[in-house]
């Protein structure tokens, strides 16, 4: 059944209650109205610019390392290693290709998938005819810069390999789980991807995908992040059905990203997140793009308000059903 003939439940009835704040007056508000005024007063004030919340990490203890060499992986490729041994549940941070395992005198088990992970080098042709850059003046040939990709396997993922590859291991930072937002995230049953420098989500193929937790100076962001993304998730035409046609920079762009963001602050509203990162920044940074439209982001908040209404009630689905 699609999950978006799923039945409304007593239990959702009495969230949507929970989700209420008594104004001055006696009377009831939303605390979806309460937190799209605050953010409105919040734009009103100024347009502030967005920063991404996550880092390369590059610097952070806990590095992703080759089994072989020891040496540790850096940029890109520890968000892409970070994200595979949180989405593995592997215990070692350990990293090797296929033929190192076989030199080490192991091997990837069957059926095994490996991660693909970037090397950045430059190469001298033997003519100068080639483009490239530097030594030009100095008389030099010049260097091209080029990207190697390599295929790598976490060490839980072989067998037969040595006690000293694995002896020593390199643990993955700690993470600060929110456990309602992990029981959401987990309830949705979205194609929920971790790893790599980006955020988004993926209407071709309907998937989220976000950097790993640890790349997150504050860690709460991360949750801020997903939450994001799992709003547009409900944008999908087998759910809210909303328009998701359109081009960054353009107007129908802008208003799904307001949508999504709405719905990300309402969430942590609702499950008690405080993120460091105020979602005004991000909303900010799309207000010039709207100004045409004096009432999009209470469109936005109507659109999001449903978003955030759809994916809390997973939640209450899934306690229902854990106490059937």
């Amino acid at each position: 059944m699609a999950v978006g003939n799923r039945k409304r439940t007593g239990r959702g009835k009495s969230r949507k209650a929970a989700l209420r704040a008594v104004r001055s007056d006696g009377s009831r508000v939303s605390l979806y109205e309460e937190v799209t005024a605050r953010i409105i007063s919040q734009l009103e004030a100024g347009i502030y610019p967005w920063a991404q919340p996550w880092s390369s990490a590059a610097a952070l203890p806990g590095l992703p390392r080759n089994a072989i060499s020891g040496r540790a992986y850096s940029g890109i490729n520890v968000l892409i290693l970070w994200g595979a041994v949180i989405d593995g549940g592997f215990a070692s941070q350990d990293w090797l290709t296929f033929k190192q395992a076989l030199a080490a005198g192991g091997c990837v088990r069957k059926g095994e998938r490996g991660q693909t992970i970037f090397y950045a080098d430059r190469f001298t042709p033997e003519s100068g005819h080639e483009q490239g850059n530097d030594g030009k003046e100095s008389g030099e040939k010049p260097s091209i810069p080029f990207l190697k990709r390599f295929t790598v396997f976490n060490a839980a993922q072989c067998d037969g390999l040595p006690q000293r590859l694995s002896a020593d291991l390199t643990p993955l930072p700690e993470r600060e789980l929110h456990h309602a937002a992990e029981a959401l995230i987990k309830a949705t049953g979205a194609d929920f991807r971790t790893g790599g420098a980006r955020a988004y989500y993926s209407p071709s193929d309907d998937h989220v995908q976000v950097p790993p937790q640890p790349a997150f100076p504050a860690q709460i962001d991360y949750y801020r992040t997903a939450l994001h993304e799992l709003g547009h998730w409900t944008g999908h035409g087998s759910r809210l059905g909303r328009d998701q046609s359109g081009r960054f920079g353009s107007a129908a762009y802008a208003r799904e990203e307001l949508c999504a963001e709405l719905a990300s602050a309402f969430l942590c509203a609702a499950l008690g997140i405080v993120p460091s990162v105020r979602h005004a920044d991000y909303l900010g940074s799309w207000l010039t793009v709207l100004r045409a439209d004096s009432r999009a982001i209470f469109k936005a908040a109507s659109q999001a308000s449903k978003a955030a209404d759809y994916l809390l009630a997973f939640v209450d689905q899934s306690r229902l059903e854990g106490a059937a």
